[in-house]
């Protein structure tokens, strides 16, 4: 994977809703500030991705179309929620925050 990517979900040759529903569980599952990147060849889906997630939800790091093998590449950032840090997801081991 690349550098600073903890998942990836390659959809070349996955239809539009499956494409959808699986960015849609990975990055519910995924932690604020992780990052996902998503390999898909329907220029739809490259489309479509942005009207299923909320716009604050992400941050976009890479998009790019990569001619010579007939796909794209993105890349997002899932943002913080309002008011919360890295440093405010920090607990020891009872649960509590540190």
């Amino acid at each position: 994977m690349g550098e600073g990517i903890q998942h990836r979900l390659d959809l070349r040759g996955a239809i539009i809703p499956f494409s959808l529903l699986k960015v849609s569980q990975v990055f519910k599952i995924i932690k604020p500030g992780e990052q996902l990147e998503i390999l898909c060849s329907d220029p739809d889906t490259r489309n479509d991705l942005f009207k299923i997630l909320p716009e604050s939800s992400y941050e976009l790091t890479l998009m790019e179309e990569l001619e010579e093998d007939y796909f794209y590449r993105i890349q997002l950032k899932k943002a913080f929620k309002s008011g919360e840090s890295k440093d405010a997801r920090k607990v020891n081991v009872d649960g509590r925050r540190i």
